[in-house]
């Protein structure tokens, strides 16, 4: 199927704003790869530092699955989850750099996605369609034009944000200088679907999730928050679980000591981590958004309608940076090998060693720094 974008008409170049604050554009209709499509379509974005006259300093930068667009202290100094990466003085230093964040389309901080009104003012719910990591990138593509960038500096992203920034250099590669990808193959495995997949299932199968139709009713938190727990093993290594919890108990809520039948028996700590994390996930995200989001990044592949991954790596035009994490479990580091071959060149694979695993594109991004300022961030 061969989509055509409708031209947006670029808007003049922004002016200095404020850090970190959360704004709205509407990008217009968009079609989807799947087929169908959103009648009008809103992005929300951050933006960090000012643009320059030719709009050759900005910067992209992309998040992960359940992640937002405040990847930046800003407004209200509110910590951003890459604080260690974006800001004055840092690798992408704002000072000389033009930062723009954005949320996913199908996500839950902004931008149009299955709690938004449909023209009838209804929420989508069960008919928000099905949307790709293709479909995200053409959307952010829209929010370019309405910025005036023609052309990214870079973009930048890890984990599911990696696999947007490298469908980025794919599908629009005049368009993207730099490309760093962190923590992601050129395609979701079939392991990786199968993971996902019972994470959507948890969500469908809790009784308050009805079809995605539970706006304004109890909300399917027991799926979300079981959904969150399979993900979250994934996203650490077992070193890291033995280390932080090994088999201890839970305080008083020994397994052990705790009295009643096996129904009410206490928690090991990791049980207790693990409850504790969903307890997080439920509170701030939207559950249909997490199976858009997590169906989006199940449907990622480069090569999907471009003869295959080789033959549409062969035609990217950006200078990639890429890096694994040497403890990665849902993302092997032989998956960004394998990428850095399919890339014309030498592209180098550069490591974050972190104990942590997958997460460690999050926690250590740290390590990249020097390797990111010499190569990429050197304006």
């Amino acid at each position: 199927m061969t989509i055509v974008d409708r031209v947006v008409t670029p808007a003049e170049a922004p002016v200095r704003v404020l850090d970190g604050v959360l704004r709205t554009v509407g990008i217009g209709a968009l079609q989807l790869e799947a087929g169908g499509a959103l009648p009008e379509v809103q992005l929300a974005y951050e933006t960090w530092g000012t643009l320059n006259e030719d709009a050759s300093n900005a910067v992209l930068i992309q998040h992960a699955l359940t992640g937002d667009t405040h990847v930046a202290r800003g407004r209200g100094d509110q910590p951003g989850w890459w604080d260690a990466l974006v800001g004055p003085g840092k690798p992408v230093d704002t000072d000389k750099y033009f930062v723009v964040a954005a949320n996913m389309l199908g996500g839950c901080y902004g931008s149009t996605g299955p709690a938004s009104a449909d023209p009838d003012g209804l929420p989508w719910g069960s008919r928000f369609p099905f949307v790709t990591i293709r479909d995200s990138v053409r959307a952010e593509a829209r929010l370019a034009d309405r910025l005036g960038i023609r052309r990214w500096h870079a973009v930048v992203g890890g984990s599911m944000g990696g696999a947007r920034a490298l469908e980025w250099g794919v599908t629009y590669p005049h368009r993207v200088r730099h490309c760093v990808v962190v923590a992601i193959g050129a395609y979701s495995t079939a392991e990786q679907i199968a993971l996902a997949q019972a994470q959507v299932l948890a969500i469908r199968q809790d009784p308050n999730y009805r079809d995605g139709d539970y706006y304004g009713a109890t909300t399917p938190e027991a799926g979300l928050g079981l959904a969150r727990r399979i993900a979250h093993i994934s996203y650490r290594s077992e070193p890291e679980f033995s280390f932080r919890f090994g088999r201890r108990g839970q305080g008083a809520e020994n397994p052990f000591d705790a009295p009643g039948g096996a129904a009410s028996r206490g928690r090991y700590q990791v049980e207790s981590y693990l409850d504790h994390q969903a307890d997080k996930l439920v509170r701030r995200f939207d559950a249909n958004s997490y199976v858009i989001l997590t169906e989006a990044l199940m449907s990622h592949d480069v090569g999907r309608g471009r003869g295959g991954v080789e033959r549409a790596l062969a035609a990217t035009r950006s200078e990639f940076f890429l890096a694994s994490v040497t403890s990665d479990r849902l993302y092997f580091p032989e998956q960004t090998e394998q990428l850095a071959r399919g890339l014309p060149g030498e592209v180098p694979v550069f490591t974050i060693d972190a104990k942590i695993g997958h997460d460690g594109f999050l926690t250590e991004i740290g390590q990249l720094g020097p390797e990111l300022r010499r190569r990429v961030f050197a304006l």
